[in-house]
């Protein structure tokens, strides 16, 4: 059965725990299977620029160590960290959920807003929106105000989320939103039902991806 590898770059395991539940709507009879794993070398959570970049070589060096037992890749970080890296690296299809996550909002609605979790990560999200191409459709990212390993904490995250996601849809025009980190994946239809809009959970999105390329048969180009 031809499987899924979704990869966890922060050590956080409750977040690579929201992350194996919001793929399981996913898991279907027949359909690749998929595996979540924690990136042990990782930061307990993935902030800051340096520690985007201090990911990338654990990354690579554990896709390498388990390519031929895969069929596609997600890495599930915000930060889409070492994507390119690791798509020269295989010739299999390797998925990074910011830019999943954001091209699938881009067919839900026509301004997506981004929910991140501190106000530093805004400048490196907006780069990349930026460099994909598509800051035009952005209507605005605003910040929860919460580190990673704190996302996990209902009590302290939901009410944050709602309240950042009503202000994305009132004040910036935004119709579509997408969930600006890994850790957020529990709260998806919550959300979207409190806002009133889709809330896009870029995992979903990614390992979504990743089933039809596996089923298509599609590869990354050499």
């Amino acid at each position: 059965m031809d499987k899924i590898l979704v990869i966890n770059p922060n050590s956080t395991e409750a977040v690579t725990r929201g992350i194996d539940e919001a793929c399981a709507p996913l898991r279907m009879p027949g359909g690749p299977a998929i595996d979540c794993v924690t990136l042990k070398e990782g930061p307990p959570g993935i902030e800051t620029q340096q520690h985007v970049d201090s990911v990338v070589q654990p990354l690579l060096k554990k896709i390498k160590e388990v390519e031929g037992e895969y069929s596609a890749f997600v890495i599930a970080c915000y930060s889409d960290p070492g994507l390119h890296s690791i798509r020269e690296a295989t010739r299999k299809p390797v998925l990074g959920i910011s830019e999943c996550g954001i091209l699938t909002a881009l067919t839900l609605g026509q301004r997506f807003g981004v929910i991140a979790i501190l106000q530093q990560s805004i400048a490196r999200h907006l780069r990349y929106i930026g460099a994909l191409g598509v800051a035009e459709r952005l209507a605005a990212e605003l910040p929860v105000g919460l580190p990673v390993v704190e996302l996990s904490d209902a009590s302290k995250t939901f009410g944050r989320m709602v309240e950042v996601g009503r202000r994305l849809r009132a004040e910036h025009g935004a119709d579509v939103i997408v969930m600006g980190c890994a850790g957020m994946a529990r709260y998806r239809k919550p959300l979207q039902d409190e806002v009133g809009i889709p809330v896009v959970e870029p995992t979903q999105a990614a390992v979504a991806m990743a089933i039809g390329r596996v089923r298509l048969g599609w590869e990354t180009p050499g």
